[in-house]
């Protein structure tokens, strides 16, 4: 199992890669990748078990998705190289049935919590101790179809179904609370019954613990994990600014953009053999 000390260059390789792919398509919504990456780490990469289910609900992140999918050899690198292009398997937002670890199409928002629910649902009928992972943005909590997904969990007791929410306080047209209030709040989940854990989004030991103690604790309760996280995590210029929900990158903010990463998460040790430096 991975050293949460060595998990900074785990999170800086993802974030280049997104950047990456993101330039060669000079496409948009850069910032909420960036902001659910840990999020999505934490569950998809290093805690999710060969036969739970991971859905991607905010799928405008769809190259953090991509990006996790191919460090777990699950998309090629041929495969990621078409991102966005004519005829590709990965186009802006998850398409279904092309790649083992994307079953559904999503991107129309509030959709993930209610396939997760029936999948949880069919895996409690099969008496599976199989676990659902979705996660969805803090915007994407104002949809109905999320609220009557959640009455849905709790009707039918799915302890196995644990939602994590992408909390950065940005929707597509301004700060979360001020278009339909904080509907992302810890308040209102645990008032219908859900348990609820809140952590910082980009810990990656808290995110682990939270994701452990939820998981072992089967007591008829669907799950929450709230991430509160930054919108553009990593890049300086690209943190906690709305417009970055939309902007493709220029030839020098792309530039900027991996110096700020290379900064951030690589830490350089002196290596024991011949004064040489290596990663941690």
């Amino acid at each position: 199992m991975m050293n949460s000390m060595d998990y900074p260059v785990l999170s800086g390789q993802l974030r280049l890669k997104v950047l990456e792919l993101y330039h060669k398509a000079h496409a948009g919504h850069i910032g909420c990748s960036l902001s659910c990456l840990d999020l999505m780490a934490a569950t998809l990469i290093l805690r999710k078990r060969e036969n739970d289910s991971f859905l991607l609900s905010k799928g405008h992140a769809a190259a953090a998705l991509y990006v996790c999918l191919h460090h777990l050899g699950e998309i090629s690198d041929e495969q990621i190289d078409t991102y966005y292009k004519n005829g590709t398997t990965l186009p802006a937002h998850p398409a279904p049935n092309k790649h083992k670890g994307i079953p559904f199409a999503t991107g129309s928002l509030g959709h993930g919590l209610p396939i997760a629910a029936g999948i949880a649902h069919a895996a409690k009928l099969q008496q599976s101790d199989d676990r659902v992972f979705v996660l969805l943005s803090d915007g994407e909590t104002n949809e109905g179809t999320t609220w009557e997904a959640a009455h849905y969990a709790l009707q039918n007791g799915l302890d196995n179904l644990i939602m994590l929410i992408d909390k950065n306080g940005l929707q597509g047209f301004g700060n979360t609370t001020e278009v339909l209030g904080d509907t992302a709040s810890v308040e209102k989940w645990q008032a219908i019954g859900f348990e609820t854990v809140e952590v910082d989004g980009h810990n990656i030991e808290a995110l682990l613990e939270a994701v452990d103690t939820v998981s072992a604790r089967r007591n008829g309760r669907p799950k929450l994990i709230i991430g509160h996280t930054i919108k553009g995590k990593g890049v300086s210029y690209m943190e906690n600014r709305l417009e970055w929900h939309y902007l493709p990158m220029s030839e020098q903010q792309y530039e900027e953009a991996c110096h700020n990463i290379r900064d951030r998460y690589f830490t350089f040790t002196p290596a024991p053999v011949n004064g040489v430096y290596a990663a941690l």
